[in-house]
């Protein structure tokens, strides 16, 4: 049984749902549900942001959600009833 003393920092932990700014390359390839070689065509093609801290190179959120937008298909109702 937890403490009252403790109940509280349990309450704020669990709301604490920080989404990253950046993600390493292995992250970022999941994010999307692509491979490694698909996404660094993606960054050559400069259409994913990176940013290199030492070695280290990490995708940015943003720039994966952008992609995701700029992709996006919206169906026209003739295309969601299969008519062409």
């Amino acid at each position: 049984m937890a403490s009252a003393a403790t109940q509280p920092v349990k309450d704020q932990n669990q709301s604490l749902a920080i989404e990253p700014i950046a993600l390493r390359v292995p992250e970022a390839c999941r994010y999307l549900g692509i491979g490694r070689s698909t996404l660094y065509v993606l960054i050559s093609k400069s259409e994913i942001e990176i940013i290199k801290l030492g070695s280290s190179t990490l995708v940015l959120t943003e720039s994966l959600k952008g992609l995701v937008e700029r992709r996006r298909e919206t169906l026209t109702p003739r295309a969601a009833i299969g008519e062409t």
